[in-house]
């Protein structure tokens, strides 16, 4: 796809209409993880080296076209203006007067912060008439929120149709890295994908065997597999309805050449909860009154020997119920593996996802894989093989 980044557009004196992500989680008012907020800082930086003058827009929560007080992006501008050095301005509204002033009175090497874009009822409906006075403010629009990519709202698809239009720094690295994950990838590749349901993830199943040579399947979902083809999992937890649809999935991915993984044996339990008694047993063999929890160290070896073979590595969801030890062994393990692979240069590694993310930290491997994407959403859809509004505007 054909997109242009911040270094083909001509910024000098421009105001620079920016969409961002910094709908971070806040506390007594306080912003608790600014993460969000660290990732969008290069392209305000570039826009100011560049003589722009960057005006945010963003949304916070889910308002639903009403002011609501506790969700004014007023809070997180303290916590913008800390990771700057530098004052941030605000203004009351995202549209109308109050933009329109604030907008005119910005200086150069200035920030302006609109207020929330979802306070009003027509960016959730891209209404024309809405993203002409978002468009109205600004002389170019920067798309910096790919985790907002897969609405089709005012502030993220609709003004990008009416302004010279590009990719901010975080959008730009997260096309690059699903492009060299899914688009072409250099392989053999392996994607990873685990979580609970089966259901939840049918169109990221049918969209990844036909597109990687490995296919490591973990969590709740694999003893949807495993019960699939006959095999009792007891207790665990398991979409016994969505037999023939795994089946299915099996067999396509037969037909495209793509070999699932399941694990071989697997890590069982009476009860769920922490450092519960527990067995490993050989996938076939888990006791009519216990449930699976993670994934064994036979298929963690198997895992281990697929990253060893691959050059790039797609990760979605953990092999088991990572939150509780020791049932977070095999995730933990995995990722190391991936990690290591990845610092040494002979893997590519792209993950994202929010039980991914919080996974990989949990493991001490986020920081050492080529990429993590902070967008939930937007990165399933992405794997999923669906076209992405807020990218698409930017072609």
């Amino acid at each position: 796809m054909a997109w242009k980044t911040l270094d083909e557009m001509d910024l000098n004196g421009k105001t620079v209409l920016t969409r961002v992500d910094i709908n971070v989680p806040v506390k007594d008012g306080v912003v608790t993880d600014d993460t969000r907020i660290q990732r969008i800082l290069p392209t305000i930086r570039d826009i100011l080296a560049a003589g722009g003058k960057p005006v945010l827009l963003a949304h916070f929560g889910r308002p639903k076209g009403e002011r609501v007080a506790d969700m004014s992006l007023s809070v997180v501008r303290p916590a913008l203006e800390a990771a700057l050095g530098s004052p941030v301005k605000f203004a009351e509204d995202c549209i109308g007067g109050p933009a329109k002033q604030a907008v005119a009175a910005l200086e150069a090497g200035e920030v302006l912060l609109l207020e929330n874009t979802r306070y009003h009822a027509e960016e959730t409906k891209n209404d024309p008439a809405f993203a002409a006075a978002l468009a109205a403010l600004g002389d170019v629009y920067c798309n910096d929120a790919f985790s907002a990519a897969h609405r089709a709202h005012g502030s993220t698809e609709g003004v990008a149709r009416l302004l010279p239009s590009c990719a901010g720094r975080l959008m730009q690295a997260e096309l690059s890295a699903l492009e060299a994950a899914l688009g072409e990838p250099v392989r053999p590749v392996v994607a990873v994908v685990g979580g609970a349901k089966v259901s939840t993830k049918l169109d990221l199943l049918g969209n990844l065997v036909a597109k990687v040579d490995h296919l490591v399947i973990g969590g709740g979902m694999a003893n949807t597999f495993l019960a699939a083809q006959g095999i009792d999992v007891g207790k665990s937890l398991a979409e016994h309805d969505m037999t023939d649809t795994a089946l299915e999935i099996l067999n396509k991915a037969q037909d495209a050449g793509c070999e699932i993984i399941l694990p071989s044996d697997v890590v069982v339990a009476r009860e769920f909860a922490a450092n519960a008694a527990n067995e490993t047993v050989a996938a076939d063999a888990c006791p009519s009154d216990a449930m699976i929890l993670d994934a064994g160290p036979a298929a963690v070896a198997k895992i281990s020997d697929v990253f060893e073979q691959a050059n790039t590595l797609i990760w979605n969801g953990p092999l088991g119920a990572f939150e509780i030890e020791p049932f977070d062994t095999a995730t933990n393990a995995a990722a190391l593996k991936a990690a290591e692979l990845s610092e040494a240069g002979n893997l590519t590694s792209v993950a994202g996802g929010g039980d991914t993310v919080a996974a990989l930290n949990k493991a001490g491997a986020a920081a050492r894989f080529t990429y993590i994407s902070t967008a939930g959403g937007a990165f399933l859809e992405w794997m999923e093989g669906k076209e992405l509004p807020g990218v698409a505007a930017l072609g």
